[in-house]
């Protein structure tokens, strides 16, 4: 009993690394869907990208959109994935889209 006692430290340590990794790997998934939804509403419609990252996103990660138009439709999504581990403050992931700008080649 004694020695489980003093390993209980380190199993819930290596339980919430495990659960903080997940969290890490989830914004990222979020961060990079809501990027190739910015990028590809933003290229059909103007003016929608933003709001289509936003949706896209889990709100609780605070999405923050960035959108650079030309030839191409380029959307950066900003997540903040909170820690859970108290000696942290979190991470800032950014994931990237391009997709073709449909307005600007079919002359519309």
């Amino acid at each position: 009993m004694l020695e489980f006692a003093g390993f209980l430290p380190f199993l819930l340590v290596i339980g919430m690394a495990v659960i903080q990794l997940g969290l890490v790997g989830y914004g990222a998934n979020q961060a990079g869907s809501a990027a190739r939804a910015g990028a590809r509403a933003e290229s059909l419609n103007p003016g929608t990208g933003g709001t289509a990252a936003t949706a896209s996103a889990s709100s609780w990660l605070h999405p923050a959109t960035a959108l650079t138009t030309g030839a191409t439709v380029t959307a950066t999504v900003t997540v903040h994935v909170p820690a859970i581990i108290p000696l942290f403050d979190g991470w800032d992931l950014h994931r990237s889209a391009t997709m073709p700008n449909d307005r600007q080649n079919d002359g519309s």
